[in-house]
């Protein structure tokens, strides 16, 4: 959620292996599986770049409603070296993935000041939701290899290993994108939630924001965010299959 002292960003892959059906990964051998090493850089690659993505978002809208502060800080950049914390974006997805098969990290945050902004409300809003919306354009682009991926399987061995990135440039970015619209600050939901409803919605979350971290771990650790999120892939979910029938 940008704002005048903006919070960390997270993001979130619930995925093992980018299939059509979302699991969990079963970890059954401490040893290191060759395929699972795989799975885990093409993951996080395509993590890295989705959330480069995402930021630049959010620091190019504040630009354009006035606020130069991110911009003067070089965020506006598909470089994931501008973006990414050492342990939140490395360390930290590289431990879960090879203990519970889950993916979860932070980049920096974006810094943004809306006094800088002629209109903080609605500079709240479209730069809370740039973020989001960056990350559902790169997974249309993905369902669009996807597509034609699926049209050049007389070249299976060129289309295998495409299929595998396309999807999880799918799964990865639709992941980033509901997280982040979760009403939980620091996400980006309660930015486009206050921006929406005005002073009172942005007082309860600013009263909220102390403990928002506790919350999406307590909301992690007793899987109510997966009961949250589930349906909502589900239903992206299906749509990919139709599109691809």
């Amino acid at each position: 959620m940008p704002e005048v002292t903006p919070g960390a960003r997270a993001f979130r892959s619930p995925y093992h292996r980018p299939r059509l059906a979302a699991e969990r990964a079963q970890v059954s051998s401490p040893a290191m599986d060759p395929a699972k090493i795989v799975d885990f850089v093409i993951t996080l690659a395509v993590l890295l770049f989705a959330v480069s993505f995402h930021e630049s978002a959010h620091a190019w809208a504040a630009l354009r409603f006035g606020d130069p502060t991110a911009r003067d800080l070089g965020r506006i950049s598909l470089n994931p070296l501008h973006h990414i914390d050492l342990f939140g974006s490395i360390l930290l997805p590289a431990l879960l993935y090879f203990t519970s098969g889950l993916l979860f990290g932070y980049a920096k945050p974006t810094p943004v000041d809306l006094r800088n902004t002629k209109n903080p409300r609605l500079a709240n809003l479209a730069v809370s939701g740039a973020g989001p919306a960056s990350n559902f354009l790169l997974a249309s682009l993905g369902v669009a290899a996807l597509w034609a991926i699926q049209r050049a399987m007389h070249l299976p061995q060129l289309a295998g290993p495409l299929w595998e990135v396309a999807l999880a440039v799918v799964r990865v970015n639709l992941a980033l994108a509901i997280f982040n619209l979760l009403p939980i600050p620091p996400l980006d939901g309660s930015g486009v939630l206050a921006g929406l409803l005005g002073g009172g919605a942005e007082r309860a979350f600013a009263r909220l924001a102390p403990f928002g971290f506790l919350i999406l771990i307590l909301l992690s650790s007793t899987r109510i965010l997966g009961l949250i999120m589930s349906p909502v892939f589900g239903f992206f979910e299906g749509i990919l299959r139709r599109i691809l029938a």
